[in-house]
């Protein structure tokens, strides 16, 4: 069985960074070929894209947060990061990481990211 599993979710101040990852475990299944994303959800708001990476290395952002975060990949590792820098207070919210683009989509069961004083 194929989990995703998200870890580095934090208490933070305001400016500070955070490095969230997300390790697919429990099987053979390469995700290189496969787009990852995280995504996050505040209480009462609906579930967001923050950053998308394709299997070619393409990435792109939500406009919140471009220029502060950054998402990588290491394929050999079926490893995904997420850098959060100048982390502001609503940014606070759960963070999934999330796999697609093979026989069959993956969510990790999220992590929390709290950024206050």
């Amino acid at each position: 069985q194929v989990q995703l599993v998200e870890s580095g979710g934090d208490l933070v101040q305001p400016g500070g960074s955070l490095r969230l990852s997300c390790a697919a475990s429990g099987s053979r299944i390469t995700f290189y070929f496969y787009t990852m994303s995280w995504y996050r959800q505040a209480p009462g708001k609906q579930r967001e894209l923050v950053a998308r990476v394709t299997s070619d290395g393409s990435t792109n952002y939500a406009d919140s947060v471009r220029g502060r975060f950054t998402i990588s990949r290491d394929a050999g590792k079926n490893t995904v990061h997420l850098q959060m820098n100048a982390l502001k207070p609503e940014d606070t919210a759960v963070y999934y990481c999330y796999a697609n683009g093979g026989p069959t989509d993956y969510w990790g069961q999220g992590t929390q990211v709290t950024v206050s004083t």
